[in-house]
């Protein structure tokens, strides 16, 4: 029998090396996909495109609507001001005018520059400045002093080339000469310059409607003066030109309203009031009213020498009206401690043109700067000051003080604080 061989064992399976290199492509293939499509997420994430989508669709800006009609601005008033001045009583005496002939330089008559060349910048400031020329100016007659004056027309050369045009000649002093001095001064007047104006003086009464007028920028300003008396000398036939004095309110009266429907601006000037007094007496504020009523908007008063109050008055048709009585002396040698302090008034006249084609002229900021004739011992080197430019040293140098010592700075300025009116009074 034969022997029982042994059961052989099962042979062990191999995996077939080919199946085995297949399973593991099968691998790398999957990681290349994998990889390439993690490269081309990130490509895409992080490369610069543009996308149709991303571009910002167009704007349809319209067109301004354009009117039918440009806008047009409102229109609007024109307003014109105008810095006017008024000065008082410009008085020489023989000192003055002699001191005028020392100055003067070789070949030439009076230089009275001196006098008021303190007052130069002052006076430039301003547009228009109006004086009282209290004595006759010409270069006809020989200079006098008082009682009855005659001044070389120098001394108005010189008031013009400080600044003044407007010059006042209605005063007490006005016939000082008689025929031959009005002769004389309106001789003068007629080779000052064409800008110079005049008033007070009328050749007749066929002139009395002839209104001096100034115009300013536009402005129209009529100028009119008058005076109380002419220290008892009478007019005569043989004088080509005469005063009208303030008894006559018939003329005055007519010429005011004529004035008035002529000019924007009507300045009066009155030579009035008792001389050496502040006090305003009732004639004169009586016939400031009138002034006022009748259609004047300035009215300045001279003659008294001193100082004297302003204030407003309200004319019959509602109009605000200043007037100031007395501005006392500009330049004198006078001898009394208040015959050497003056004030110069100053204010605006403003005009408005409203755009309807109306016009409104109103007057405005009235102040009075006091002002100092000072002399050196005997009534040397006269010359004026505004207070605010003078010196308690100069004051102490006064030649007043020789009679007068209780004349000083402080004495200027409490008798200007004692008749003028705060409200109107300039120091500073």
């Amino acid at each position: 029998m034969a022997k029982h061989a042994k059961h052989a064992a099962p042979p062990r399976r191999r995996h077939s090396a080919q199946k085995h290199t297949s399973h593991k492509g099968v691998t790398l293939y999957t990681l290349g996909v994998l990889l390439v499509a993690v490269s081309a997420l990130l490509f895409l994430r992080f490369w610069p495109r543009r996308s149709v989508d991303t571009v910002p669709p167009a704007v349809e800006v319209e067109p301004p609507a354009v009117s039918e009609e440009l806008a047009v601005p409102e229109p609007q008033p024109v307003v014109t001001t105008l810095r006017f001045s008024a000065t008082g009583d410009n008085l020489i005496h023989a000192p003055i005018y002699s001191q005028a002939a020392r100055r003067a330089a070789e070949g030439e008559g009076y230089s009275f520059d001196y006098c008021y060349m303190n007052l130069l910048d002052f006076y430039a400031q301003q547009d228009i400045n109006w004086i009282n020329q209290e004595t006759l100016c010409s270069k006809e007659l020989a200079p006098s002093t008082y009682p009855c004056f005659s001044t070389p027309g120098e001394c108005a050369e010189a008031l013009y080339r400080a600044g003044f045009r407007v010059f006042s000649l209605s005063n007490n002093h006005t016939y000082d000469k008689g025929a031959a001095g009005i002769a004389a001064t309106l001789r003068f007047w007629e080779t000052m310059p064409e800008d110079v104006i005049t008033t007070g003086l009328w050749k007749g009464e066929a002139d009395y409607g002839r209104i001096p007028i100034q115009t300013v920028d536009g402005v129209k300003i009529a100028y009119l003066s008058y005076t109380e008396h002419t220290n008892g000398i009478p007019r005569n036939s043989k004088m080509t030109a005469n005063i009208i004095y303030t008894s006559q309110q018939d003329v005055m009266e007519q010429q005011v309203r004529a004035a008035r429907q002529e000019a924007d601006f009507v300045i009066v000037g009155v030579h009035w009031g008792v001389e050496d007094s502040h006090n305003i007496t009732q004639a004169q504020r009586t016939l400031a009213q009138s002034l006022a009523d009748w259609g004047a908007d300035v009215i300045i008063g001279t003659h008294p020498h001193v100082l004297q109050d302003a204030e407003w008055r309200t004319a019959a048709d509602g109009r605000n009206v200043f007037v100031a009585y007395s501005l006392g002396n500009f330049l004198s040698t006078q001898s009394k401690p208040d015959q050497l302090i003056g004030a110069v008034l100053t204010l605006e006249l403003e005009q408005t043109t409203e755009p309807d084609g109306s016009v409104h002229c109103a007057v405005h900021g009235p102040k009075l700067h006091v002002t100092v004739t000072h002399y050196d011992a005997g009534k040397s080197n006269v010359r004026t000051y505004l207070f605010r430019d003078y010196t308690p040293e100069l004051a102490q140098a006064h030649g007043v003080r020789a009679v007068y010592p209780s004349f000083g700075y402080d004495y200027i300025r409490q008798t200007a604080q004692t008749y003028i009116n705060s409200e109107f009074l300039e120091l500073a």
